[in-house]
């Protein structure tokens, strides 16, 4: 099985919805992550620079300009990647953002894949 995290606003790049890490960003950016709450988004996001490559691929073609449709999603070998971002769902809904946990044995056609993800191009019946 793989694991993603979403939140129901949608990304402009994948058509899709939010993953977590845009959506902190989203929150640090717009100045709503403050104290507390800013340390922890800090180390969050410092412990996934660490932990987990960023994938080298997000689209099937090669052309220059081609749209990045593919979805990360977590192995579940995957453990400490998952409780990390449970962690951010519990900071995201400190913030009242709501997260969806999804769940597929089969994320779509692909294009990326590492010891601790895969980021794949959905089929019709990936959830997303």
């Amino acid at each position: 099985m793989f694991t993603r995290f979403v939140i129901h606003a949608y990304d402009n790049d994948s058509g899709r919805r939010q993953g977590l890490f845009q959506a902190l960003a989203d929150l640090d950016e717009s100045g709503l992550l403050q104290g507390p709450h800013q340390g922890v988004y800090q180390e969050l996001r410092d412990w996934f620079r660490h932990h987990l490559k960023q994938p080298s691929s997000f689209a099937r073609a090669a052309r220059p300009h081609a749209k990045k449709v593919a979805l990360s999603w977590f192995k579940d070998s995957a453990v400490e990647h998952i409780r990390q971002m449970r962690r951010m769902s519990t900071l995201l809904a400190e913030h009242d953002v709501a997260v969806q946990v999804l769940r597929t044995k089969r994320p779509g056609y692909i294009v990326y894949e590492d010891e601790h993800q895969v980021a794949a191009e959905p089929f019709s019946d990936t959830p997303t």
